[in-house]
C-alpha cells in the first residue's frame, strides 16, 4: 500500500536523458582547440608513422643448438635493432639445412639469419633469401656485444639505420651481390609498425684484409660525430650458394682458411719450435761427448824462451839460527800515558 501511494502521490518522472549523436559537422561557432580539436569531445592524435607499409620484408633470426653465450647476446642485440625481426627456438644439429626454408615459410619469413655452432667454438652465419636463393655463408669473427662497456653510443629502439658500405662493394660482382643481400635484410622497412621514424644511427660494411667488418655508431646532432654502439662483428666470406642453404655454388672465397686449418698449423709450428730446440741439446751433447782433436806442437813456441841458470842443490844440515826478537820501544810509553791519564782522572774528581 505504500509503495502504491508512493506511485500516487509521486510527481511526474524524471525525463528520459537523450541519445548521443555524433555530430555531422562542426558548428561554425565553435572554435577549435589548441591541436585542432572541438571543445567537448575526444580527439585521437594521428600515428607517429603517416604513410602505407608496403615492404613487407620479415626476417626470421635463430641458430642451431651449441652456441655460447656470446653468440646468444649477438642474436639478441641484432633482434633489438631490427624491429622487422622474427625469432624462433633453437634447431636440432641433425636436421638439414633445408628445413629452415620450410621454418620460414611457417613464420611468415622471407629472410633469415641463421647461426650454426660447430665444436662449441666456431660459429658460422648463414644469409638467406628463402626460398629461391641465394645465400652466403660466413666465418664470425671478433665478436662484441652491445653489453660491453666500451661502447659508449645510445640509439632509440626502433629507430631505421643508415646503410654505408665500403666503395669496394661496387667493383666486384660477388660483393654486389653480397651488398644486395645485406640491403633487404638489414635495412628496416619504412611505415613498419614496430619501427620509429627516426635515423640516428647508422650500419657499415666495410672491406679490409678480404674480411667484411660490421659496426654499428650513433649519429650524434650537435656536430655530426660518430660514436659507437655496437655490436660488433667480422665475416670471413666461404662461399655463396645459387639457392637457399645449398644449390650451386656461386664464389668460392680462394682466401679462406678453415679454423681447423689454422689451428692444426698453430700447432705444427709450435711442434716445429719444440723440435729445433731438441735438435739444438742433441747437438750439443754430441759436441761434449767427441773426443777432442790433438794439435800438434808448435815447434816456434820455444822462440823466446830463455832458460833460467840452474842451481846446484843444497841440503841443509845444521838447524838454522833463531831471529833475536825486537821488543816494541813505544809500549812502555803508550803504559806511562795511561798511568798518567787515570792520575788525572782521580785528581780532578777529587
Amino acid at each position: 500500500m505504500a509503495a502504491a501511494k508512493r506511485k500516487l502521490d509521486a510527481p511526474a518522472g524524471r525525463p528520459k536523458k537523450r541519445a548521443k549523436r555524433a555530430p555531422s559537422a562542426v558548428e561554425p561557432d565553435a572554435k577549435p582547440g589548441p591541436e585542432g580539436a572541438v571543445p567537448g569531445e575526444y580527439s585521437i592524435p594521428p600515428p607517429v608513422s603517416q604513410g602505407k607499409w608496403k615492404n613487407k620484408e620479415r626476417v626470421l633470426i635463430f641458430s642451431s643448438r651449441g652456441i655460447n653465450f656470446r653468440t646468444r647476446h649477438l642474436m639478441q642485440d641484432l633482434r633489438t635493432l631490427m624491429p622487422h625481426s622474427k625469432a624462433d627456438t633453437k634447431m636440432d644439429r641433425k636436421d638439414q639445412l633445408f628445413v629452415i626454408n620450410e621454418v620460414c615459410e611457417m613464420k611468415n619469413c622471407n629472410k633469415c639469419i641463421f647461426f650454426e655452432a660447430k665444436k662449441k667454438q666456431d660459429l658460422y652465419m648463414w644469409l638467406s633469401n628463402t626460398p629461391q636463393g641465394p645465400s652466403a655463408k660466413f666465418l664470425v669473427q671478433n665478436v662484441h656485444t652491445l653489453a660491453e662497456l666500451k661502447m659508449t653510443g645510445n640509439c632509440l629502439r626502433g629507430s631505421r639505420p643508415l646503410l654505408s658500405f665500403d666503395p669496394t662493394f661496387d667493383k666486384e660482382p660477388h660483393y654486389a651481390l653480397l651488398k644486395e643481400l645485406f640491403i633487404q635484410i638489414f635495412s628496416t622497412p619504412q611505415y613498419h609498425p614496430k619501427s620509429q621514424p627516426f635515423v640516428d644511427h647508422v650500419f657499415t660494411f666495410t672491406i679490409t684484409d678480404e674480411r667484411i667488418w660490421f659496426r654499428n655508431y650513433q649519429i650524434i646532432e650537435e656536430d655530426a660525430s660518430l660514436v659507437e654502439i655496437g655490436p660488433r662483428f667480422v665475416l670471413n666470406l666461404i662461399k655463396i650458394f645459387q639457392g637457399s642453404f645449398g644449390g650451386a655454388t656461386l664464389y668460392e672465397n680462394p682466401h679462406y682458411r678453415s679454423p681447423n686449418m689454422h689451428r692444426r698449423l698453430i700447432r705444427l709450428s709450435v711442434a716445429a719450435k719444440f723440435r729445433e730446440k731438441q735438435q739444438v741439446k742433441e747437438v750439443q751433447k754430441i759436441k761434449k761427448k767427441g773426443s777432442k782433436a790433438l794439435i800438434g806442437e808448435d815447434p816456434t813456441e820455444v822462440v823466446f824462451e830463455t832458460p833460467a841458470e840452474e842451481k846446484p842443490v843444497e841440503i841443509q844440515l845444521v838447524k838454522p839460527e833463531s831471529k833475536p826478537i825486537v821488543k816494541d820501544k813505544k809500549k812502555p810509553r803508550k803504559i806511562q800515558r795511561k798511568k798518567q791519564k787515570k792520575l788525572f782522572r782521580t785528581e780532578a774528581s777529587a
